[in-house]
């Protein structure tokens, strides 16, 4: 654990180096560079505002927030998941001459859509008093919600940037199964209303991004609190799954690049 925390501290200037320019190279080409941050979960906001309240006529109060909040969420957990599964064959040329600990790599794409995440977040302080939202001091409990968040994204991303040197295809796999949790996750939907219980409960509590989400809604837009039950059960299995999948890059690392 020392040595984990002694590689942040040395390999952090690097990170935050990285990150940066994988961040200028994103926009190097387009013309709109860091307002596409914004526009893309913004885009798919007015499509499922769309669809849901004109084409179902259902949708929750403050509905384009509502859906704006669970995009950002996921779209930060789904690309770090995603783009982990690549990471070590992306950076071929750079891990097969100087050595870095793999994990390093899961942080600087965190920090990467961490960084994109942010600035999206911006818009939603600007679509709190358009659309009245009444904060209140709940929306303190926004901090442990975006803590599990980045412990469970670091501990799922580890486990497959590790499985992915040695399955080509988990790429694939991993963008199928994101798709199902997406879908299962009430990113424009109410889990708690719009599906009936038991069910809802079950999924509220064994998917965590969906007990996230909900739990970012209610202290942002329903003056509530999230589960703190729940909230603190995934984040000692986030912190199970980050120790797992630390070790096991640990233990493998040193073949990855006879492996690529």
């Amino acid at each position: 654990m020392t040595k984990f925390f002694n590689n942040i501290k040395k390999y952090k200037s690097y990170m935050f180096y990285s990150a940066k320019a994988s961040l200028k190279a994103d926009v190097a080409t387009s013309r709109l560079n860091w307002m596409w941050w914004i526009l893309n979960p913004l885009l798919f906001m007015l499509v499922y505002t769309f669809v849901s309240l004109i084409v179902f006529g259902k949708g929750e109060q403050y509905f384009p927030v509502f859906v704006f909040l669970a995009l950002n969420l996921w779209n930060f957990f789904s690309t770090t998941v995603n783009k982990s599964a690549r990471l070590v064959k992306k950076n071929k040329s750079t891990i097969s001459k100087v050595y870095l600990p793999k994990y390093i790599l899961v942080m600087i794409t965190m920090l990467e859509e961490g960084f994109k995440m942010g600035i999206a977040f911006l818009l939603v302080f600007i679509m709190i008093p358009i659309y009245h939202v009444p904060l209140t001091w709940r929306v303190i409990f926004a901090v442990p919600v975006f803590l599990v968040l980045m412990i469970l994204t670091y501990g799922v991303s580890t486990i497959v940037l590790n499985f992915g040197v040695y399955f080509d295809d988990l790429a694939n796999l991993i963008s199928v199964f994101l798709r199902l949790v997406f879908y299962m996750s009430g990113i424009f939907y109410s889990l708690e209303k719009r599906v009936p219980e038991p069910y809802n409960l079950w999924m509220l509590r064994l998917n965590p991004m969906a007990m996230l989400i909900d739990g970012m809604r209610k202290c942002i837009l329903y003056e509530s609190r999230p589960g703190l039950k729940f909230l603190l059960i995934w984040f000692v299995v986030s912190l199970l799954l980050s120790v797992i999948g630390t070790k096991q890059i640990v233990k493998h690392e040193n073949s990855y690049v006879k492996i690529i």
